[in-house]
């Protein structure tokens, strides 16, 4: 007995970029999220930036992620609410 054969993921793909560009790149929770691939130093002096541009009691900014990556290379998202009501 054979196993039935994969089926096409071409549609499937289709679909979810087409969701994406109407979404324009919005999450379905609000956050603004953006990712980052810096030298250590760099990496620290972005998210001073951005927790000093979008404090975090307002905005809810936040270092979402990070990741160590060989040469001293930080790679990081980090979010924050579009407006701070």
């Amino acid at each position: 007995m054979r196993t039935p054969a994969r089926p096409p993921l071409d549609g499937l793909k289709k679909r979810l970029e087409r969701s994406r560009m109407e979404r324009g790149g919005k999450s379905r929770d609000g956050f603004l999220r953006e990712t980052f691939v810096l030298s250590r130093p760099e990496a620290r002096a972005k998210a001073q930036e951005w927790f000093k541009r979008w404090p975090k009691q307002a905005y809810w900014t936040e270092i979402e992620s990070w990741f160590e990556r060989p040469g001293d290379v930080i790679e990081f998202t980090i979010r924050r609410l579009p407006a701070a009501d």
